[in-house]
């Protein structure tokens, strides 16, 4: 028989991940002490971040069931406790170093992390849907993910990824509630009810800068921004805060509406973005006679990447078409994305080929602007 140790349960809770930071609870500093009786039961006390912590339940749910592995194992009690300010201080050390400021690690040279900043002309092409669609299927890769959602007007994303959840805040550290494995931030999240928000541009360039880099996002691999529509205020910070960013745009097949993505892809020209490609949303929609109807005419994603092709000199290239379908909109009231919810559906499987050709994309400069001027002079 095996002899009970607390080395074999702190083993056990090395495999416990904070549901909210993504790192072992045991690298955090979060077990405060570990108890074995002579009946072989367990109590076990953790220190949680802040004493409103909204993940309590999960974390004592996560440590009551990896303790319960541990063989010979008999009763776990799991006493929760809260952090002092000295021990949040030295968390927020670990996680973010010791800088004076908090800088925005997308920005930095070295980062890894593929920034698509998702744009469209036009309000109502479904970018938003998109985006949280392509951010759950990344997800479902494996791949770490995250979702910044910068439409400050007209915010949705929470809703679409279904939480409604507050961040949590540990000294300057903004922890980012997670909906399918995705992380996201959200100015809904800071607002009461249905509140509009009415900034203006230097206001929105403070907010998205704080979303940048007060908020941990840790090691992702992938982040996506859902920017609001057109060519303003927020698309120009994210160039400023994230020269690195790429551009995907989305349109519908709509002539109208891809003239006015195509300038909002164009405004790549000015900050010197790589545009990555073209996403063309309600495509066509499948009849029951297996015929289908262009609802919104056609062709207008194609005409897009190929007019931003010749204005921008590289290959931009329609990553895809999305057919319209109910359970796009469906998914989206609900909180539960199509490529979760109805996997196999014709609209799921374009946004996961969507999703897979962002996933394997390799950085470099091809296509990006370096700002040389060419021009010889004489």
């Amino acid at each position: 028989m095996s002899v009970l140790s607390e080395s074999a349960v702190r083993s056990a809770l090395a495999r416990v991940q904070d549901p909210e930071i993504r790192k072992p609870i045991t690298e955090l500093g979060m077990v405060k002490s570990v108890d074995i009786a002579d009946d072989d039961s367990i109590d076990i006390a953790i220190y949680l971040t802040t004493a409103g912590c909204p993940m309590r339940t999960e974390i004592t749910d996560r440590v009551t069931k990896a303790v319960a592995d541990v063989p010979g194992a008999g009763a776990i009690r799991v006493e929760l406790d809260v952090m002092s300010d000295e021990q949040r201080t030295e968390l927020r050390k670990s996680l973010r170093g010791d800088s004076a400021e908090p800088v925005i690690p997308f920005a930095q040279p070295g980062s890894l992390t593929r920034v698509y900043a998702v744009a469209s002309g036009k309000g109502g092409v479904g970018k938003s849907s998109v985006t949280v669609n392509v951010a759950a299927a990344l997800a479902s890769r494996g791949l770490s993910v995250g979702v910044l959602d910068a439409d400050i007007y007209g915010h949705s994303v929470p809703r679409m990824l279904g939480t409604d959840a507050k961040p949590t805040q540990v000294e300057r550290m903004i922890m980012p509630p997670v909906g399918h494995d995705v992380k996201l931030i959200s100015i809904a999240q800071f607002t009461q009810g249905n509140t509009p928000v009415v900034w203006r541009g230097p206001m929105l360039h403070r907010a998205l800068q704080q979303f940048l880099a007060d908020v941990f996002w840790g090691d992702l691999d992938i982040l996506l921004l859902d920017l609001p529509p057109g060519t303003g205020d927020v698309a120009i910070s994210v160039a400023q805060l994230i020269p690195g960013a790429e551009i995907l745009v989305v349109t519908t097949p709509q002539q109208a509406a891809a003239e006015v993505a195509e300038r909002a892809g164009a405004i790549a020209l000015q900050t010197r973005q790589r545009i990555v490609g073209v996403v063309e949303n309600m495509s066509w929609m499948d009849l029951p006679d297996g015929t289908r109807m262009d609802v919104f005419g056609s062709g207008g994603g194609q005409d897009v990447a190929d007019r931003l092709t010749k204005a921008v000199g590289a290959k931009v290239p329609l990553l895809g078409q999305i057919p319209l379908e109910k359970e796009v909109r469906e998914g989206g009231d609900g909180g539960v994305p199509i490529v979760l919810g109805h996997p196999d559906s014709p609209a799921a499987t374009a946004l996961r080929e969507v999703a897979d050709k962002l996933a394997v994309r390799k950085r470099g400069l091809a296509g990006m602007s370096l700002g040389i001027d060419t021009t010889r002079h004489l």
